[in-house]
């Protein structure tokens, strides 16, 4: 499984890093965004969008479906929406590119429609069981023809008017909940969506700011979100805050490199997402929240964040909703710390782009770091911020989170890592090599 056109990289250790910079838009609600925006009636704009494939294959699969999505010269995205229930059926099939989010949201919103769309996409993704998703909404009415194990390529026919369910997660899965939530969009009643663990609420709050009855309620059983079906959408003007999860890579950077200062602007704060800052300050981080403020309804704040000693710990599983993600990048954080590392509670890192759990022991075993795997996570023996040793090859398996997270590793190893595909890093954070250089890293391009 390769890039058709791989860009082997390899980074060399900085002496320190400095500066300002600011990430990408979140991916998360860039998604999002366009999807609501793209069922409202009247023009949306959006300013701050991720302009990364993932997101890029969200814009299109919205168009093909009616939605009219401009981007001005100003950078301001401009989405005239085609309103609840008003989907057009595509004239061929949806490519997702490297995309879970943007496939699972999307099958749900086809799922209440009376539309039948196909979807496809890369390599990777065509890897990543559907199940979750497909199961309840066909409960809900919807048909599907999916290839075996529920992957891609699949057909999704939608059911109009689709049936309301109540349906518990049996994973906490911010993508399962959403598919739900938007196919209850165009559902006649109230569709409840039960999380028994919390997990990241972008599409609760852009809901309701788009004008959608939608409760929450904490009981006994979690968290019950409750979606009265039909609704009508009133266009908005958004500003997407920064990806906490782009910025994750910045603040490992600035922790494991000595004498390094770096302020990473704009960066969301939801506290559904904040769990890297959470359990890099129980190591040792060194994280300062600098005007903390509100933008679109989500927190927001500058971190400055400088090199401090970090400590091995346990990681609490009830954080990894909040941060799974940033595993991968948490694993490289526990190479330089002082003693054991132990990360576990993230069965969900075994179905992402990659096998992240061993994608990721591979790379650090192949670079020095000793490392025990476990069915949900690793254990990871830290050098007490010394550099690691370095010198191997990472293979990326067409994952952007592992390509970005070995190139932080190699800031400050002895010898240069290499890794052997770092073109699925455009997925997320087209930029990212660039800030790499501008805070004072060093790549060499194969």
């Amino acid at each position: 499984m390769a890039h058709p056109d791989p860009r082997p990289v390899s980074v060399h250790s900085a002496p320190r890093l400095a500066g300002r910079i600011r990430v990408p838009g979140d991916k998360s609600i860039s998604h999002r965004a366009l999807m609501l925006s793209a069922l409202a009636v009247g023009e949306s704009q959006v300013e701050g969008l991720l302009e990364g494939e993932d997101v890029l294959a969200t814009a299109a699969a919205m168009r093909a479906m009616g939605a009219t999505i401009v981007r001005g010269d100003d950078a301001i995205w401009r989405i005239n929406g085609v309103g609840v229930g008003g989907l057009l059926q595509p004239q061929a099939a949806l490519e997702m590119g490297n995309s879970g989010t943007s496939t699972r949201l999307l099958m749900g919103l086809v799922a209440s429609h009376p539309i039948t769309a196909t979807f496809t996409g890369d390599a990777s993704l065509s890897t990543r069981p559907m199940n979750r998703v497909i199961d309840p909404l066909s409960t809900m009415g919807a048909e599907f023809t999916a290839s075996p194990g529920g992957r891609l390529p699949l057909m999704v026919r939608g059911l109009c008017p689709a049936v309301p369910i109540t349906y518990r997660l049996p994973v906490a899965s911010a993508q399962v909940k959403s598919a739900l939530l938007l196919a209850g969009l165009n559902t006649p009643g109230i569709t409840r969506v039960i999380e028994p663990v919390p997990t990241r609420d972008h599409s609760e709050r852009m809901l309701a700011g788009f004008g959608a009855e939608i409760s929450v309620e904490e009981s006994d059983e979690g968290r019950i979100i409750s979606l009265t079906g039909e609704a009508e959408l009133r266009p908005q003007s958004i500003v997407v805050p920064g990806d906490p999860s782009s910025a994750a890579f910045w603040m490992v950077a600035a922790s494991i490199v000595p004498g390094s200062d770096v302020v990473i602007e704009n960066v969301g704060l939801n506290p559904t997402r904040a769990g890297l800052v959470t359990v890099l300050r129980l190591m040792g981080a060194d994280i300062v929240e600098q005007d903390p403020r509100v933008v679109g309804g989500e927190p927001v704040a500058d971190l400055r964040v400088r090199h401090a000693a970090l400590s091995g710990i346990e990681v609490p599983h009830d954080v990894a909703p909040s941060m799974i993600d940033e595993y991968p990048v948490l694993f490289v954080a526990a190479a330089f710390a002082s003693g054991r590392t132990i990360a576990r509670g993230a069965d969900e890192l075994r179905v992402k782009e990659s096998d992240r759990i061993a994608v990721m022991k591979a790379a650090l075993e192949a670079n020095g770091v000793p490392c025990e795997e476990h069915e949900d996570g690793l254990t990871i023996e830290g050098t007490g911020g010394d550099p690691i040793p370095g010198g191997g090859t990472v293979a990326s398996r067409l994952d952007h989170r592992i390509a970005m997270s070995m190139a932080v590793a190699g800031l400050h190893a002895a010898q240069p890592i290499a890794i052997d595909d770092a073109s699925p890093v455009a997925t997320s954070f087209p930029s990212f090599f660039d800030l790499l250089t501008q805070l004072g890293g060093r790549v060499t391009w194969a």
